[in-house]
């Protein structure tokens, strides 16, 4: 796939099937977010990979920080959140690492772990795997956190789920640039001094 194709009709793809993607394509999906910009070559990221008898595992995992936050919740608001990981053959957990650095704040390397994952996602398209990027608030849980063991510095940017659609993707609607974009001058703001 070329491309510019790729970057103008990647879409989200909620339901996956198997099968997984093979290790030769997981091997371009992350060389792909490698790519990513990065000031300071700091590589503020890394990836956990789940799949298989672990996907239960991270759904026991889903489902004890959902009873942390909530001991009430009623059981299918936790059968919902022990049965997220079970939507794909495989999951890849997106950390950002932040690193102290003198001339990259912590705002640029959570910019540039998002672009890996924006790369992965590219390159998932392009190789006719399903993919979507998930947040939500077990991304920013406690006890989601230590249960992947992460360290001080660590935070989720997302969930990426991959695998086979189901069906022909859909079209993006397409987006008109000129909606997004305009011309700076000098008269919208304060003068300018010279």
């Amino acid at each position: 796939m070329e491309a510019l194709e790729a970057l103008l009709n990647r879409v989200s793809v909620a339901r996956l099937d198997e099968p997984a993607p093979t290790p030769a394509q997981r091997e371009l999906l992350f060389r792909a977010a490698l790519r990513a910009p990065d000031h300071g070559q700091l590589r503020p990221w890394r990836f956990l990979t789940v799949e298989g008898a672990a996907r239960e595992q991270l759904g026991e995992l889903f489902a004890r920080a959902q009873l942390t936050r909530d001991p009430d919740a009623p059981a299918a608001v936790i059968d919902k959140a022990r049965a997220m990981p079970l939507r794909a053959p495989l999951l890849v957990v997106a950390i950002a690492c932040i690193k102290a650095h003198p001339k990259v704040p912590e705002s640029e390397q959570l910019l540039a772990a998002g672009s890996a994952v924006h790369g992965l996602l590219l390159a998932a398209h392009a190789q006719g795997i399903g993919a979507i990027w998930r947040t939500g608030e077990l991304s920013y849980d406690a006890t989601v956190h230590a249960g992947l063991h992460l360290a001080d510095n660590e935070r989720i940017i997302g969930f990426v789920y991959l695998g086979t659609p189901p069906a022909e993707l859909r079209k993006p609607q397409p987006l008109e640039p000129a909606d997004f974009v305009t011309t700076w001058s000098s008269e919208f703001g304060a003068d300018v001094q010279g």
